[in-house]
């Protein structure tokens, strides 16, 4: 045991070989190496594969009951100083490994195919192996100052991957946004390691836990500096894990790959923030306000990430609104002492939101032929409907996640979600009535991005291989009118997105004559007009999904609680025996199984009623609903509105207007910081350089009137001296 632990430290080091290789390849011999591309992949799987194998087995050690181990070597050594390099293998660092790795092994199978096409594929799994190597390192870090190294390696790759595609001004305004977003929170998790560091005079976390169950009894060290760094610390788990306020990063990166929002803005970067606040639990804990600040933060993230969702319609978007409601659910549970449901939430969402991303994927690459190759169009739900019939391999994974996600049993994420529900309610009623309202908003949003894009109909069909811009088009808006045939496609597409209400159900339905016309025709001048329909993704593609699936339907036995005649445990409560041993103190509140029923049954009403009134309004049966005067909103003219329409006109406003964040951020910081240049500018020019200016002119001025003055008689010179002189005299005599 003891020997395997040894060479724990070869796991983040696996995937380098990789990324030298390819590298050297391309600037020694760049032409080999990129027809030889698609090979690259199988040296990265493999790799990454065998670091999967070395975490399964110090994960198995671990739920055997070994103790924590760590190893240190030195890197730098003074009299007063000593910072010490090593790697910290716990139950926490071996559920991060065996998620980093897994997710990681599935998301490059799926990217082989997903962007065999794309001319950076060579580069984008440099980035993305490089990336994986960061991730490893961060979670196998024993310091502070080690995690704040791999911390930023981590956001470097996040930065490399979100404008992976930079030629597109979009994707590499949103890589800036993310960058600058990211740096407020690094700044202050900086900070708050050299606070500690002066506090404590070690970053090593047995010493700052050590320091931490003492300085409360002892009072020895000043309450306010050390709730000050600890504010520092979650500041940059607040940046990294999106939320409020420095969430605005998270939509915008999905201007990335798809693989690369299944990888890092699901289930790995973004988790980075939660794993730091569970890295330094003990840390925390011993900080009740900076408790409660963190469970606060949560809660409004949590609210306010599933009020964005609600409108959204491009598909990955919706799911990155989905992201940060979710992490506001971990957040929550870190805030309230919930160590253990933080953790199995963060496993269970991370598989499940994974197989969301990797099926929008899936969605995304079976549209792209109909309505071209840009997001506007291909990940705009809008233009959905109805693919069920064409991707039911993709539909039933995608089904699966989103009811995961939902809380519907016994799928994954409703053991933790539950569980986070039940503390919730324990720890604050407040709390609690929020949880549970999101959580009945999660399955609104979550089945109305699933109606939207499998029931109905197809709502676009689009393909022209000839040289003009028109083409034979059948559409159909949200709005519910009808776009006929034959009318520009730039046009139509530009209409669709003028506006949609998200609680609109009259959509009219393409007829089956229209419908089945499968083929090509042509038209009256000759052009050749061919309709191709969404299909199923390669081999390669639903692979990936398909073990995803498994996770998504499996991986809440770990949470299942059983009863070993003394109290209620759980696997991950076995697993995780050792970390909270090393706390000192377990922080989760146990539940017998009547209470877990009862809570159980309220959750999943819950979920069963968001899922209802989304299919109220997005399901293909209709009929009767379709008469209520409340789903005619956002009607043209001058009618008169009643409430509900104006609540409804405003709930689509805040959200889809992304609760007007974005604005304010605009108005306040990027404006206000160009204005307060442009002040500052003025007063340079203007104050500044017009005294340093005027001084010399006024001395150009003096000196040319002296000069008229002077004829050059001796004389005259003199006269004017003798009257200075008396002047003197009489004023100083």
């Amino acid at each position: 045991m003891e020997h395997t632990y040894q060479y724990a430290w070869v796991i983040p080091l696996l995937p380098l070989p990789v990324i030298m290789s390819m590298g050297f390849g391309l600037f020694l011999i760049p032409t080999a190496t990129k027809n030889l591309r698609r090979i690259w992949a199988f040296p990265s799987i493999l790799l990454l594969s065998i670091a999967l194998v070395f975490s399964v087995h110090l994960s198995i050690q671990q739920i055997n009951g070994s103790s924590i181990y760590q190893y240190l070597w030195s890197w730098t050594i003074n009299n007063d100083f000593s910072l010490e390099f090593g790697y910290l293998i716990d139950p926490l660092t071996s559920i991060m490994l065996i998620l980093i790795t897994t997710v990681g092994i599935l998301v490059l199978i799926y990217s082989d195919d997903y962007m065999s096409h794309d001319e950076g594929y060579l580069r984008f799994f440099v980035y993305i192996s490089f990336f994986n190597t960061a991730m490893l390192g961060l979670v196998t870090s024993s310091n502070l100052i080690q995690i704040y190294f791999f911390w930023e390696l981590v956001g470097m790759c996040s930065y490399l991957l979100i404008g992976f595609w930079f030629t597109r001004p979009i994707a590499a305004s949103a890589c800036q946004k993310a960058f600058v977003t990211n740096r407020v929170g690094d700044f202050g998790l900086l900070l708050g390691i050299l606070g500690f560091f002066w506090i404590t005079g070690s970053l090593e976390f047995r010493d700052l836990f050590k320091i931490a169950n003492n300085w409360i009894p002892n009072n020895g060290i000043n309450s306010l500096l050390t709730t000050l760094c600890a504010f520092l610390l979650f500041l940059g788990a607040v940046a990294k894990s999106a939320q409020f306020p420095l969430h605005v990063w998270l939509p915008d990166a999905m201007e990335g790959p798809t693989p690369i929002s299944a990888l890092i803005h699901a289930a790995t970067m973004v988790a980075a923030g939660i794993f730091l606040l569970a890295r330094l639990f003990p840390l925390f804990i011993s900080l009740p306000l900076i408790m409660s600040f963190i469970s606060l933060v949560g809660t409004i993230t949590l609210f306010l990430g599933a009020t964005l969702a609600l409108a959204q319609r491009d598909i990955k978007r919706s799911l990155a609104y989905s992201t940060m409601s979710q992490l506001g659910y971990m957040m929550l549970a870190l805030g309230i002492g919930s160590y253990e449901a933080a953790l199995f939430h963060l496993i269970t969402h991370a598989y499940s939101k994974a197989l969301l991303f990797l099926g929008s994927g899936s969605v995304i690459h079976s549209m792209e032929p109909l309505v071209g190759y840009s997001p506007d169009k291909s990940q705009n739900m809008v233009l959905m409907g109805g693919l069920r019939k064409y991707v039911p391999i993709t539909r039933t994974t995608f089904l699966c996640g989103t009811l995961s996600l939902c809380g519907i049993p016994p799928l994954a994420c409703f053991w933790s979600k539950d569980e986070i529900l039940s503390n919730s309610w324990l720890y604050s009623p407040f709390f609690g009535i929020i949880a549970s309202f999101t959580a009945g908003l999660t399955a609104f949003y979550m089945f109305r991005i699933y109606l939207l894009t499998f029931d109905g109909y197809l709502r676009v069909h689009f393909q022209n291989y000839s040289s003009t811009k028109e083409g034979s088009l059948y559409s159909i808006s949200l709005w519910g009118k009808g776009i006929s045939k034959g009318v520009n496609k730039d046009f139509v597409l530009s209409t669709m997105k003028d506006g949609v209400s998200f609680f609109s159900q009259n959509i009219p339905q393409i007829p089956g004559n229209t419908r089945n016309k499968i083929g090509s025709f042509s038209t009256l001048f000759g052009a050749k007009k061919t309709f191709v329909y969404p299909h199923e993704t390669g081999n390669t593609m639903l692979f990936p999904l398909l073990i995803l699936l498994l996770f998504t339907l499996f991986i809440g036995s770990i949470g299942i609680h059983f009863d070993n005649g003394i109290s209620e445990l759980t696997i991950l409560s076995k697993w995780l025996t050792p970390s909270i041993n090393f706390f000192q103190e377990s922080s989760n509140s146990s539940i017998n199984s009547y209470e877990f029923l009862i809570n159980a049954i309220s959750s999943v009403s819950l979920a069963i009623l968001g899922l209802f009134i989304a299919y109220i309004f997005y399901g293909s049966t209709y009929s009767f609903f379709q008469n209520l005067n409340f789903l005619n909103s956002l009607v043209k003219g001058n009618q008169k509105k009643n409430f509900l329409d104006q609540v409804k006109e405003k709930i689509y406003s805040w959200s889809y207007n992304r609760g007007y964040i974005d604005v304010f951020y605009t108005r306040v910081f990027i404006l206000g910081i160009r204005r307060l240049a442009e002040l500052t500018n003025f007063f340079d020019k203007g104050v500044i350089d017009g005294i340093t200016n005027g001084v010399g002119l006024a001395g150009f001025c003096i000196g040319e009137e002296i000069k008229c003055v002077g004829g050059g008689r001796i004389s005259s010179y003199l006269f004017f001296f003798l009257c200075y002189v008396s002047l003197f005299l009489f004023f100083f005599p």
